[in-house]
């Protein structure tokens, strides 16, 4: 993610502070007329109705979870979108099944539910089995024909698991990476791997899209058996430049980026064209092959 884009990025990480403030000016005076909110839960039946309508492919039945009045708000991060659209996405996905992740589930006021969730969609068979995520908050109001959605927002589909925060810290340690960066090479020439050095910063979306993406099981295993890996903090294009140099990476063509050296310090790749500045539109098989053809030779 190039370094000066950070204002977007914070703009699309919002999607997991669902701003609700919008989408509640929309709801008429029907609301206030219930007795009490419900109290705050991970599980919400109207949601678990939408999932199984989803898995189902069920339109006519997700057709009917849509406020009419008001009119439901549809937003993707592109832009805004309708109920017809939205429903298209979702049972365009032929989803087999679907895990949902829900990070929030919170009633800001009598018969309203807001919840943010993670979905992650598995569809073909195994072994060709396909995972996607989405993440979606979804704005819902109690009317007197039941549950229904007021306003959702999603972000675009990918095939590696998003971050719902960027709370995480992963580079902004306080560690000298130029110390770290011995010691991962001392240990990888003991231990006959290679160093793979990702630049980054904790302000930046898709470096938490990488991280997450190296700790999945298929490319934990192999990271371990074939890399040490340091955690290099490039602030806002302001930190360990020096480092960046030597490798040849650069902070122009944007963050998360990868260099590779061999347990004697030589370069063996650096990156160029900011290759994995959009890990979020990367798949596990692309990450899995760079590991791969990187590896050292045994």
């Amino acid at each position: 993610m190039p370094y000066l884009l950070a204002s977007r990025m914070v703009k699309f990480s919002a999607i997991a502070v669902f701003v609700l403030a919008v989408v509640v000016s929309c709801i008429p005076a029907f609301a206030a007329q219930t007795s009490a909110a419900p109290a705050a839960k991970t599980s919400f039946a109207p949601l678990e109705q939408w999932k199984a309508a989803v898995i189902a492919g069920n339109a006519s039945a997700l057709k009917t979870m849509y406020s009419s009045n008001p009119p439901a708000r549809v937003e993707t991060v592109s832009g805004e979108s309708n109920p017809d659209a939205d429903i298209a996405f979702w049972t365009g996905l032929k989803a087999r099944r679907i895990k949902l992740d829900v990070a929030k589930s919170e009633s800001p006021q009598a018969g309203v539910q807001q919840v943010l969730f993670e979905a992650e969609a598995h569809t073909g068979t195994a072994p060709a089995d396909h995972v996607s995520y989405v993440i979606e908050g979804q704005l819902w109001q109690q009317q007197l024909d039941g549950w229904k959605l007021v306003a959702t927002k999603r972000s675009e589909l990918a095939k590696l698991q998003q971050p719902m925060s960027t709370n995480n810290i992963i580079y902004s340690l306080g560690l000298d990476a130029h110390e770290e960066l011995k010691q991962a090479l001392a240990k990888a020439a003991r231990e006959h791997k290679n160093v793979l050095v990702v630049f980054g910063a904790d302000w930046c979306y898709d470096c938490h899209v990488l991280d997450i993406a190296f700790h999945r099981a298929d490319l934990a295993g192999v990271l371990q058996r074939n890399y040490e890996v340091v955690h290099v903090d490039v602030g806002q294009g302001d930190r360990n430049q020096d480092i960046m140099q030597q490798y040849g990476v650069p902070m122009k063509k944007g963050i998360p980026a990868l260099a590779v050296l061999d347990s004697k310090g030589k370069l063996l790749y650096s990156q160029q064209g900011g290759e994995f500045e959009k890990a979020r539109s990367l798949a596990p098989s692309d990450l899995m092959a760079f590991l791969e053809k990187w590896k050292p030779e045994k």
